[in-house]
């Protein structure tokens, strides 16, 4: 079927003046009669990216503490003694409220089961005991200060 140059002409002029109007750099139409396009092609857009895959260990094969990629210490801290780590991230307080005296000063003997500072995390203050018997021979953060899970804290001689 043969339409009319005019009759294409009419629709390609009406249909230019919809594009400047509305911004667009590209149209495309088609109908039973005729098909237009103007502007340049647009290039395909390309996929999305798949999602990323995180494989997850099977269950009972969670990692433990024990296995957790933990900062090697200081050299402050490498002396003899056992150090205490932060558990999670959080900030360091020596002392139950300002009003109150540190749980423990260097030099302080303490024995396992015993409250050694909070670290709060989220508005939640977690209590941090000893594992160790021992006295406590260097505090490694100030009080109030911001810690990372697995900093070293304190040591025990």
């Amino acid at each position: 079927m043969q339409y009319e140059h005019g009759e294409l002409l009419g629709a390609a002029k009406e249909y230019i003046g919809l594009m400047k109007e509305s911004g667009l750099g590209y149209f495309r139409i088609k109908n039973d009669k005729f098909e237009i396009e103007l502007g340049e092609k647009q290039p395909p857009m390309a996929p999305p990216p798949p999602p990323m895959q995180i494989p997850f260990p099977a269950m009972g094969q969670m990692p433990t503490v024990q296995q957790a990629s933990i900062p090697a210490p200081s050299a402050e801290c490498s002396k003899s003694g056992n150090i205490v780590s932060s558990p999670i991230v959080g900030t360091f307080y020596a002392a139950p409220s300002p009003e109150k005296p540190p749980y423990v000063t260097v030099g302080k003997q303490v024995h396992k089961g015993d409250v050694l500072f909070i670290i709060e995390s989220m508005k939640l203050m977690n209590e941090v005991t000893s594992e160790y018997d021992g006295v406590v021979a260097e505090i490694l953060v100030d009080d109030g200060e911001a810690v990372e899970f697995g900093e070293p804290i304190m040591r025990i001689e």
